[in-house]
């Protein structure tokens, strides 16, 4: 590598870099959804130590009568999504018992099948914090300049090229 090329390699690779990261880390949030998951985020510990605050949750959508004692289940509850450990599931009265692993007793209302959303299929402590800072406003605006800064140094890369070939022709002249 030439003297004049180290800085356009170094820009090309910080760009790629910086590009993949991105990418990389939209992946956790968006791949999930085209395979069928509704993806949540943890923001109580009623499930703790299995499932900590700020994981992400992987929630695959499943029958009622499925669901058997011990499932974990995301069901809504007022304007919350509610994510607990299922105790029964009383078939004949269309709800469910449900329990979250860090409270003492059961939970004072039952869950009607109609409130369930699905079975937590996946779950990933610390991504759920990603979760939130992309579904942000301010978060959108961090990943679209990061991703523009990798795109503008790919440019520049590009650009030196140019003008070291056109320094380059101009020596043998």
């Amino acid at each position: 590598m030439s003297g004049r090329n180290w800085l356009s390699t170094l820009c090309h690779l910080l760009g790629i870099l910086i590009l993949a990261c991105v990418i990389l880390s939209c992946l956790p949030v968006t791949i999930p959804r085209y395979m069928g998951y509704e993806i949540y985020h943890v923001v109580s510990g009623s499930m703790e130590p299995e499932i900590p605050v700020g994981s992400i949750l992987y929630v695959e959508e499943v029958r009622a009568d499925e669901v058997q004692a011990e499932d974990v289940i995301a069901f809504q509850s007022g304007d919350s999504v509610i994510t607990h450990r299922v105790v029964k599931n009383r078939l004949v009265e269309g709800e469910f018992v449900t329990k979250g692993d860090a409270n003492a007793a059961e939970d004072l209302k039952t869950v009607p099948y109609g409130s369930l959303i699905g079975r937590v299929k996946y779950h990933f402590p610390v991504l759920g914090k990603l979760m939130v800072l992309y579904t942000s406003a301010i978060g959108k605006v961090y990943v679209i300049g990061f991703a523009a800064c990798g795109a503008l140094l790919n440019l520049l890369a590009g650009r030196i090229r140019a003008r070291n070939r056109l320094a380059g022709d101009e020596e043998r002249v």
